[in-house]
């Protein structure tokens, strides 16, 4: 079967919809529409160039509050708008972000309202870019997207696709669908509010000699996305993670690993310590390592080189196997039989969510589709970026360990 979620309600949220100039404006209606039937007060503000493609009566009509166009108009009650409606905003929403725009952002210019305002702020800002794929593409492009991340703002996309000028690529503003869900988690009153999570991320590595070793092409996105997204819903994290280039998400606690005996070790100690609510194990464990590792470096030689491997601990079934187990959570990436193996994995480790993916599309990649089987069946996640798939997961995560919590006390109100 295939989920269809339950949207969380969006009543009584303020947001502030920053439109500029491109072609993906026309979507950014269809967004205002639909975060209006949601229940969110929408405020739009639209650049100059913004109103050359849809028009500023469209979104009063869409939203029911008066477009915002000019930093400068003396007709508007409200002379200081820059600061008192990013003051009234929940969250602030650029959709399109052009490059232009972004590199307005990223440089901290205020020449308009809607870089003023968003200079201004006093909350999040989330953007959606949307542009040429050369544009996107281009080194200036973007160096201004690390800028902003590092900042602290959101960057929701872009997809890849065909693109108004006939080109294909990445640089589509995301689908308004996948937007909308991205807006409602980052508007939600904290899911994970009081849980605390324990996760693994990254490959691990098993030391062959001083200076090799075997590992994978894991590169932790998955795991320190769903760090992310779950500090975002107001959990407690502690990651254990092996060797990873990515910037590491502000978790309460870091532990940092090389090897899966190493990764066991950091595990079964948070456990012992404090046992976490839920266990997430993201991590793409080696299944071997070698039995006896050389101290220095092995020497090259005509000779074939024999290398005896023994299986490693499998870090998640003693987790899901203790006699009080948190609530496990396990993946599964394949390369066949996808379903066959994620379901016999999950039987075999008695998990309550199983996460599947392919292998090939996966590891490495900013973008995956995920598959979860849980006691209600089967639930598909469309493919999207892993950031916005951690959000969905952390989401579903929270409704089952709810569900689990309360059945294991009826009584709790």
């Amino acid at each position: 079967m295939v989920n269809n979620y339950a949207e969380l309600s969006l009543t009584g949220k303020r947001l502030l919809l920053g439109v500029t100039g491109g072609v993906a404006a026309y979507k950014a209606a269809e967004l205002a529409r639909l975060l209006t039937q949601a229940g969110c007060l929408v405020q739009p503000v639209m650049t100059e160039s913004a109103c050359r493609f849809v028009g500023p009566v469209t979104f009063q009509s869409l939203t029911g509050q008066s477009v915002f166009t000019d930093l400068w108009e003396a007709d508007k009650s409200n002379s200081m708008a820059h600061i008192d409606l990013s003051r009234n905003a929940d969250l602030i929403v650029i959709a399109p972000a052009s490059a232009d725009f972004i590199a307005k952002l990223a440089c901290g210019m205020a020449n308009d309202l809607l870089s003023t305002l968003c200079l201004a702020r006093d909350c999040p800002l989330l953007i959606a870019p949307a542009m040429n794929r050369k544009m996107w593409e281009n080194p200036a492009t973007q160096r201004n997207i690390t800028r902003l991340q590092e900042d602290g703002v959101v960057i929701a996309g872009p997809d890849t696709g065909e693109q108004a000028c006939g080109e294909i690529g990445v640089g589509r503003m995301q689908a308004v669908d996948v937007l909308l869900a991205v807006i409602q988690q980052k508007l939600s009153d904290g899911v994970m509010r009081g849980i605390d999570v324990l996760m693994t991320a990254g490959p691990t590595y098993e030391a062959i000699d001083a200076v090799r070793g075997i590992t994978n092409s894991s590169s932790g996105k998955m795991g320190y996305a769903l760090a992310q997204a779950a500090l975002d819903a107001g959990a407690t994290v502690t990651l254990v993670t092996g060797p990873s280039c990515l910037r590491v998400p502000a978790v309460n606690r870091l532990i940092r690993v090389m090897s899966a005996r190493e990764m066991l070790g950091a595990v079964e100690e948070v456990i012992d310590g404090k046992k976490p609510d839920i266990f997430i194990s993201v991590a793409a464990v080696a299944d071997y390592h070698a039995i006896n590792v050389e101290p220095g470096k092995i020497k090259k030689t005509d000779q074939k080189l024999v290398l005896e491997l023994t299986p490693n601990p499998d870090i998640l079934s003693k987790v899901a196997h203790l006699p009080k187990a948190p609530f496990c959570v396990g993946f599964a990436a394949e390369t066949d039989h996808l379903e066959k193996n994620a379901l016999r994995k999950r039987r075999h480790k008695k998990l309550p969510l199983l996460v599947a993916n392919w292998v090939q599309e996966a590891m490495g990649s900013d973008q995956t589709a995920l598959i979860l089987y849980d006691d209600a069946g089967k639930h598909i996640l469309e493919k999207a970026s892993k950031q916005i798939q951690a959000e969905r997961l952390i989401r579903h995560i929270a409704q089952l360990y709810a569900l689990q919590k309360h059945d294991n006390n009826p009584d709790t109100t």
